[in-house]
């Protein structure tokens, strides 16, 4: 399916792009220790979300503990005071907003990666038991192509569509790619090779944002129009129900941090939730009932 590029929209915050890589040979520098690395996120964030979800899908809490970070930034710039000192030490004069999510080294104290999909894919590659694989050999161009949709398709479009004054052309293209995927889970439980991959975590975390946070700035109309996709949403419930993915869910953290950043104005589709997740999720051990 073809995404008609949409103008550019103003960006969140960026820090330095820290893109280091795990490997196999002690050469490397960042080789594969078990323990080595820390993840430092907030499951508030998308990108977070995304490796939270991850990284319990591969049972990594022993390998790679995680630190979890408040869903609201605490410092003006948007980053986190409990990462600055990572950020200072990774780079030389650093004076710009320390983000999440962070892998990081704790035998040098410093940054290794700031790109989530990069760490993911990483542990997937050499911390997974193999019980799990989130990027399958032979599966790498199906999932890129979702991640592909789930960006352009989806978040991006629907933030056009949900800017003051809407843009028609923007929620075409979202439609469209509910469309597509619609199509492409009916009758199957899965995105990609008929098992859970990390494309399913991309699209399970698109769709939490698209209803919990674009759809406050869509029209009743056009949230319903969204809504008519029922495989695609009953594909979201069932793994809202999934405790990998339910655990995570963390959905007063995500509208705190969606209105402390959002400066734009709330329309008529706030009121039309379309999935209880809460709800669903209510039966995932350690997921608090609201």
């Amino acid at each position: 399916m073809s995404i008609t590029p949409l103008a550019a929209l103003p960006s969140a915050p960026t820090g330095p792009a820290f893109r280091g890589r795990i490997g196999r040979d002690a050469r490397s520098g960042h080789y594969a220790v078990p323990g080595r690395y820390r993840i430092h996120l907030s499951t508030a964030c998308p990108d977070g979300l995304r490796i939270a979800v991850g990284h319990s899908l591969l049972a990594l809490g022993d390998c790679c503990p995680v630190t979890h970070l408040p869903a609201v930034p605490d410092r003006p710039d948007g980053g986190h005071t409990a990462l600055r000192r990572l950020y200072e030490a990774s780079a030389h004069h650093y004076s710009g907003p320390a983000l999440a999510p962070v892998l990081s080294d704790d035998w040098s104290g410093r940054i290794v990666s700031t790109h989530g999909r990069d760490i993911l894919r990483d542990l997937d590659r050499h911390f997974g038991d193999g019980a799990v694989r989130l990027y399958p050999r032979g599966a790498e161009s199906g999932i890129e192509e979702v991640e592909r949709l789930c960006a352009e398709g989806v978040e991006r479009a629907a933030q056009h569509a949900g800017r003051p004054g809407g843009d028609p052309r923007a929620l075409e293209v979202l439609l469209a790619t509910l469309d597509g995927l619609e199509h492409r889970l009916t009758g199957t439980r899965y995105l990609v090779g008929g098992e859970l991959t990390s494309a399913d975590v991309e699209l399970w975390v698109t769709l939490v944002q698209l209803d919990t946070v674009h759809r406050c700035h869509l029209d009743a109309g056009a949230v319903h129009a969204v809504a008519d996709h029922p495989a695609l949403w009953a594909y979201a419930r069932r793994l809202a129900a999934h405790p990998a993915f339910g655990t995570h869910l963390d959905l007063d953290g995500i509208a705190r941090r969606h209105h402390g950043r959002c400066q734009g104005l709330e329309a008529a589709g706030a009121a039309v939730q379309i999935l209880d997740w809460a709800g669903h999720a209510a039966d995932v051990p350690g997921v608090p009932r609201r």
